[in-house]
């Protein structure tokens, strides 16, 4: 799942909260699913922060040896 779908999703399932959409019966599967959805979104970020990371990792060595 991409991080613009989970977090659209995260979003409806919060305003239903919100706006007490929803029986009680179903905010415990609710909260699970926005739990799950949470989570997805953090491995998504540090992914992508990993890779910049990686990214510059390589630009500033290419940097350094362009300088030497």
């Amino acid at each position: 799942m991409k991080y613009k779908a989970a977090m659209t999703e995260l979003e409806a399932i919060l305003t239903r909260i919100d706006e007490s959409e929803m029986e009680v019966d179903e905010l415990a599967g609710q909260v699970q699913e926005a739990t799950a959805l949470l989570k997805q979104c953090r491995k998504i970020l540090l992914e992508a922060e990993k890779s910049v990371q990686e990214s510059l990792t390589e630009l500033d060595g290419a940097f350094e040896e362009n300088i030497d």
